[in-house]
């Protein structure tokens, strides 16, 4: 039964675990960088606008996180630190610091670390896996929720300051990389589900990041340009098309969370996810979604740029840094590029899985994990038939009911 375990958490994931925790790090430095830097400038608006963005997906977060932790109270936390804090009444107090995320980073790094100097079971290599689903998911929402919108202000400031050089467009640059990266990182998780083609796994991230990355630097341009000419108009635009996106999200029949209520926040912020690029959130065939998805959101951008040129060709000769000629037909070709890219990935490197064998995976998980994480049965649980008939009866819930639910939309 040990080898049917289907979850590894390999010495690269673990290294990119640190990496994304230095990153984290490194930008909540560089946030409270720009916000001095727009409070020496005078910049006061811009100011009040970052200090939204940053608490708001901070508390995002931190809400998401905290109902992850309080979903299943019944659940064992199954790493030390995590115990600490349960055991001291700190989960809730380091959640409204907004110290929650850093608390899961702590929990992933202290159980990979153990499974690496330890040579620990594929247990605890499981363990590993669904912590860092739930981490690479908070990650996921931080991109949507804050680095896009402060890429499209800090594009917006450079656009209406006439700053656009080679140095601020690889700026921009490594900006929207970040956020493609990040999602790509939420695709490494899943494919964690399907060892058998780790090999090929990488190349199969590499082009999921690119298309990515062709896809949202269009997306963000076009919402920068229209913000630069029309600040007053975006947030109305949001809204109207962000409503629009959460009904899309609500007929998809979504169930990530454990009550109606907080999945009215889980697909509120899926909503904000399609702001920006697609997110899966249900199984089936997804060809008809997304060629709805990008048949409205293709529309919207072109309207966006619609706007934006009119303004230009309005205002002849303050735009000078920007040639409407060459940025829409630009813009508009890596978004074909992309699309492409898209189909060539799920044609060619997407994991071609029936329901029936995530079905499988997500039995022979529940086995072992669930009657773990619920604390039901000892080692003795290869020989105990009747330990692992109780595992199976329970209801599958908290971080069991994500990762299924995960797994089987990407797939």
């Amino acid at each position: 039964m040990e080898e049917s375990f289907p979850f590894k958490y390999s010495l690269l994931e673990y290294l990119f675990t640190l990496v994304g925790l230095l990153l984290f790090l490194l930008d909540i430095a560089l946030d409270i960088w720009t916000v001095v830097l727009f409070y020496q400038e005078g910049a006061y608006v811009y100011m009040a606008v970052m200090i939204f963005l940053l608490l708001g997906s901070s508390v995002l977060l931190q809400v998401f996180s905290w109902v992850w932790y309080s979903d299943s109270p019944e659940t064992k936390l199954e790493t030390k630190v995590e115990e600490f804090a349960n055991r001291h009444i700190l989960i809730k107090p380091l959640h409204f610091l907004q110290l929650g995320v850093y608390l899961r980073y702590a929990g992933v790094i202290e159980i990979s670390t153990t499974r690496f100097l330890k040579k620990s079971n594929s247990f605890t290599e499981g363990v590993a896996v669904y912590l860092n689903h739930d981490l690479q998911m908070l990650r996921l929402f931080e991109a949507f929720s804050e680095s896009a919108p402060q890429l499209i202000l800090m594009m917006c400031r450079i656009l209406q300051r006439g700053e656009l050089e080679l140095i601020t467009g690889l700026k921009i640059l490594s900006s929207a990389a970040a956020i493609a990266f990040t999602v790509a990182l939420y695709h490494r998780s899943m494919r964690s589900f399907l060892q058998e083609k780790r090999k090929m796994s990488w190349i199969s991230t590499g082009v999921y990041f690119l298309w990515n990355l062709l896809l949202i630097i269009p997306r963000v341009t076009a919402l920068a340009l229209f913000c630069s000419v029309l600040p007053c108009y975006i947030i109305a635009h949001f809204l109207s098309l962000w409503m629009l996106l959460v009904l899309g999200v609500w007929s998809q029949k979504t169930d990530h969370m454990e009550s109606p209520g907080w999945e009215w926040l889980y697909r509120a912020t899926v909503g904000l996810i399609w702001y920006f690029s697609w997110f899966n959130v249900s199984t089936g065939n997804i060809k008809l979604k997304t060629i709805l998805y990008y048949s409205v959101m293709g529309l919207d951008t072109m309207m966006l740029l619609g706007f934006w040129c009119w303004k230009v060709f309005e205002y002849t000769g303050c735009w000078s840094s920007l040639n409407p000629y060459i940025v829409i037909p630009t813009l508009l070709g890596l978004h074909v590029v992309g699309i492409l890219l898209k189909m060539i990935y799920y044609r060619w490197f997407h994991p071609n899985c029936d329901e029936q064998k995530i079905a499988k995976l997500i039995e022979q998980q529940n086995i072992r994990q669930a009657a773990a994480f619920y604390n039901m049965v000892t080692d003795s649980l290869e020989s105990s038939s009747d330990a692992v008939d109780a595992t199976l009866a329970l209801p599958v819930t908290g971080v069991l009911k994500r990762g299924r639910n995960m797994a089987a939309n990407f797939y």
